[in-house]
């Protein structure tokens, strides 16, 4: 399994991080940070892959070695019917050879997801999957390790595309 996640700052950074045992790991098995050349399209909302998708392919050719069957992204897989996400988009540009689950922090109206709690939050974060069942990653993601609304592994990628 493999968590993506891109920072757009004074440069666009990326970081990747890989762990076999989503409920157990508090480490990563590997990580790697990118700096990448150039400058990220503007953001605009519900087009996130245009700005997103090209750093997160780069990332995943850079892991190649750690070649996972699941890959977590922040964001949303659908947007809502007949309208595909960064994740969705991120499965189709992979040909379909590994489920993605997208793990978002807000709401996006018209996205169909399942809310999940964690820890003493009562804030949720919203799952949505492609290439497994939406019920299965939502239960993958609440059982991952960490006591707080954020998985740690998901944390630890978000710091690291951060420079922190």
């Amino acid at each position: 399994m493999i968590a993506l996640d891109v920072h757009y700052g004074e440069v666009v950074r990326g970081a990747a991080v890989a762990f076999a045992d989503p409920a157990g790991a508090e480490k990563a098995d590997f990580e790697i940070v990118e700096t990448f050349d150039g400058t990220a399209e503007p953001y605009v909302p519900g087009e996130f892959k245009k700005r997103e998708l090209p750093f997160l392919l780069k990332l995943l050719g850079s892991a190649k070695e750690h070649a996972t069957d699941v890959v977590l992204v922040d964001g949303y897989v659908q947007l809502g019917e007949d309208r595909p996400g960064l994740g969705a988009h991120l499965h189709a540009a992979l040909e379909g050879r590994c489920a993605v689950i997208g793990v978002a922090k807000t709401k996006f109206n018209g996205a169909t997801s399942i809310r999940i709690v964690r820890g003493a939050s009562t804030s949720p974060l919203f799952i949505t999957a492609i290439g497994m069942e939406p019920k299965a990653a939502a239960e993958l993601v609440r059982t991952m390790h960490g006591p707080h609304r954020i998985p740690t592994l998901l944390r630890r990628v978000d710091q690291l595309s951060r420079g922190l």
